[in-house]
């Protein structure tokens, strides 16, 4: 059975610092990022606790590929794809089913 995957965006309370992962499990990794459970991570370190946008791919390969891509984008860009579907940078991690 192919298992499936997420990229999502992380953002600190003034939305200044942006992380991008990819995990299989949205909300798990999620609870890692608020409860800074790795306190030497990025996320950790600048505070990025509110999950901002995320997308979900059928396959894990799929959402590494999308990844891939959008670390190559400029932040303006991966501003905009975040206002896209969060206008006002709302936390998300509510939204997620567990």
């Amino acid at each position: 059975m192919e298992r499936g995957g997420f990229i999502y965006f992380m953002a600190n309370a003034h939305n200044n610092v942006l992380y991008l992962g990819v995990t299989s499990n949205l909300h798990v990794r999620i609870h890692q990022h608020k409860t800074k459970k790795f306190p030497n991570s990025f996320t950790a370190n600048y505070n990025c606790d509110k999950l901002v946008y995320f997308e979900y791919y059928s396959s894990i390969e799929e959402a590494i590929g999308r990844e891939k891509n959008l670390k190559n984008w400029k932040r303006e860009w991966k501003n905009e794809l975040v206002e896209n579907l969060n206008p006002d940078w709302y936390d998300l991690s509510d939204t997620i089913e567990k």
